[in-house]
């Protein structure tokens, strides 16, 4: 059975060569209007997929995300940036990519085509089946994903993906497939544009809906980010001054003495 890859369909915008910077311009912005809408038809598939990952987290199970190429870099960005926003230790959330850490800034040849490394990865974490593994892949064909979320789901682990093609090898794979068809990309073939944008607007669904749910945000405040630079400091001094009605500089104060939005506020709530 033959599978059309939507992924690589011809561009919908021709003689890009011949085109100016404005209408360049103009023809991928087009494009990119179009990405929120495909993800808006994606939340009946994401939503279930979340609340059975809530469950698995709450036990404490991790979340792993495992990709190639621009799918791969996309994962571990988000993986990358919740100990920063919600203060979770790095090992909750994390991002594979096929080729190791060198293949987030430079492509390794053929690392997407090996079928068992993910999995053989993934052990190395001692996965156990409270974890959940997220395959990202826009054409849902990549080697690499398809064997780790295979090998995930024999073994019990919660599985998911994150691809660009209805119907592929991937979404078979996973007990939650989530199809984002964002269309022919402005350049045909060029997945790190819709299909990329797609992709990272999804993880920030899914991991931000899980860290809000696992308590981490207080109203819509991130309670528990790590105070790492001046910015934070000064985000941090501003949350608890609009919290607890205070000056700023007394603020200040309580987030010097707990060293933390959420101790300052139940300490000063007390």
């Amino acid at each position: 059975m033959s599978f059309t890859k939507t992924t690589e369909s011809d561009s919908l915008h021709k003689d890009l060569h011949l085109k100016s910077t404005h209408e360049l311009l103009t023809g991928i912005n087009q494009e990119d209007a179009k990405v929120a809408t495909v993800v808006a038809h994606c939340i009946h598939q994401i939503a279930p997929f979340v609340d059975a990952l809530i469950e698995r987290f709450s036990l404490g199970g991790r979340l792993f995300y495992i990709g190639a190429g621009t799918s791969g870099r996309l994962g571990v960005v988000d993986a990358s940036e919740i100990p920063p926003t919600f203060g979770l230790d790095h090992g909750k959330v994390v991002g594979l990519i096929a080729g190791g850490d060198q293949a987030i800034r430079k492509a390794v040849e053929f690392a997407e085509d090996d079928l068992d490394q993910a999995w053989k990865t993934l052990q190395e974490f001692e996965v156990t089946e409270l974890d959940t593994v997220v395959g990202i892949a826009a054409s849902g064909t990549t080697p690499y994903v398809i064997g780790g979320v295979r090998m995930a789901k024999a073994n019990g682990l919660l599985t998911a993906c994150i691809t660009n093609n209805k119907g592929s090898q991937l979404s078979m794979a996973v007990d939650y497939p989530i199809e984002a068809v964002v269309g022919p990309e402005f350049v045909t073939g060029s997945t790190r544009m819709k299909s990329g944008t797609a992709q990272k607007l999804i993880l920030n669904m899914i991991s931000t809906t899980l860290m809000i749910r696992m308590g981490h945000v207080v109203g819509n405040r991130m309670v528990d980010m790590q105070l790492s630079n001046d910015k934070l400091w000064d985000r941090g001094t501003r949350y608890l001054s609009e919290a607890l009605g205070i000056p700023t500089n007394e603020a200040r104060e309580l987030l010097n003495e707990y060293g933390s939005v959420r101790v300052a506020l139940q300490q000063s709530k007390a």
